[in-house]
């Protein structure tokens, strides 16, 4: 029989761990964060609910977007031993210039109403971190405020073509101005998607004081004393609206755009252009014929056409049509650091994120795309190491395939 006895306090010394509180209540939020998912988690609690469903949704029955969350998980990753990978370099170029991670941070609309602080807090975010961070048309920063936001950061500008081509023009011109070095065209859009849980929710822009508004408040009252003591919540790049996004976009957007309108944007933007929406072979190789630096293989994170091509599976096919003659990048369903790092096997040179940082910024401001980063980093050299690679520019097609449904 065991005899038992009390323990001295020795012994119980070196298994206290007290920590002191975080008065912080940020701060305290971000640390119980380790995944993206825990954001998430976070940011449902934070935002009111048109608002995390607007991030968080996508076109109809949402299954585009459930079916390129499954492609990830149908990665099977191909390790190697005895490798010294006691440090990792997780650094590429992308159009050039250095990066962090073959990451760039996509362009989402309406991000002050994620967060008051919007585009200036990711821009700056992105800066620190030495990654790319496209403002969209829709944002509502302009291309200036955020240039000055962030003088040291590598800013990119997302174009929507607008019925109206000389404000498209201008739009293109005021970036040029700023410093910007990549031009982002998005092409999936002659009308949008049927976002229908932003239907449901009766989401505006700006948002209404509506009944259901005012009762939101009662949950949510640190996110509605931001929204009413800033600056008002409107697009930069365009004079204001009331209605709905799907409203918007029938009223903006030109379903008339083919193929001679890239290469009047081509002759326009002497910087780097980028086609995002490729979602057919025959359209990479086309888009590359007419200039274009870059494309992303993409179906607008399952916000545009439900049953839409899953962009991780496509990607391989599109990086054996043209993928010696322009750089490849693939977005929609990225959600963890070893996420990245299988788009990259596969041929990406990097992948774009939206939903992940917006979570973090709906969670904590700019300390909460940060924490995002620094999530998705941590998981990212972790895999490389279990991977065995010293380098992400030396993975290929080794050291991942993707498996069949």
């Amino acid at each position: 029989m065991t005899s038992r006895r009390l323990p001295r306090y020795a012994e119980l010394k070196p298994l206290l761990r007290v920590r002191r509180p975080r008065l912080d209540p940020t701060r305290r939020r971000l640390e119980s964060a380790f995944t993206i998912a825990d954001l998430r988690a976070v940011a449902r609690r934070r935002a009111p609910r048109a608002v995390f469903d607007y991030v968080d949704g996508a076109a109809e029955q949402e299954i585009s977007l459930r079916r390129a969350r499954e492609a990830y998980s149908r990665v099977e990753f191909s390790p190697r031993i005895l490798r010294d990978v006691g440090s990792v370099d997780t650094s590429t170029t992308i159009l050039g210039a250095t990066a962090s991670l073959p990451l760039v941070l996509a362009p989402t609309g309406f991000t002050r109403m994620m967060h008051h602080e919007g585009e200036r807090a990711v821009g700056r975010a992105a800066e620190a971190a030495s990654l790319p961070y496209a403002l969209s048309t829709m944002g509502t920063t302009s291309v200036e405020d955020l240039a000055a936001a962030a003088p040291l950061g590598r800013h990119w500008f997302q174009l929507y073509l607008w019925r109206d081509r000389d404000a498209s023009a201008d739009l293109v011109e005021r970036a040029r101005k700023a410093g910007y070095d990549t031009l982002v065209l998005t092409v999936d859009t002659p009308v949008s998607g049927a976002r229908l849980r932003d239907s449901q929710n009766g989401l505006t822009i700006p948002p209404s004081l509506t009944a259901r508004t005012l009762a939101d408040m009662a949950r949510h009252p640190s996110w509605w004393a931001n929204l009413l003591t800033t600056e008002p919540l409107q697009f930069a790049s365009m004079s204001s609206w009331h209605g709905t996004t799907e409203e918007l976009v029938a009223h903006m957007f030109d379903p008339t755009a083919v193929a001679a309108d890239l290469t009047w944007l081509r002759e326009q933007w002497p910087g780097h252009l980028v086609v995002k929406g490729v979602q057919h072979v025959d359209d990479a190789r086309a888009v590359v014929d007419l200039g274009a630096d870059a494309l992303v293989v993409s179906n607008h994170g399952g916000r545009q056409l439900d049953r839409a091509p899953t962009p991780l599976d496509l990607l391989p096919d599109v990086v054996a049509a043209v993928g010696d003659r322009t750089e490849v990048f693939v977005d929609t369903g990225v959600t963890t650091g070893a996420d990245v790092i299988a788009a990259r096997a596969l041929g990406a040179r990097a992948t774009l994120v939206g939903r992940a940082y917006l979570y973090g910024l709906m969670a904590g401001g700019q300390a909460g795309v940060a924490r995002a980063l620094d999530i998705l980093r941590a998981e990212a050299i972790r895999t490389l190491q279990l991977l065995g690679v010293e380098r992400v520019d030396d993975l290929d097609g080794r050291h991942a395939q993707l498996l069949p449904r």
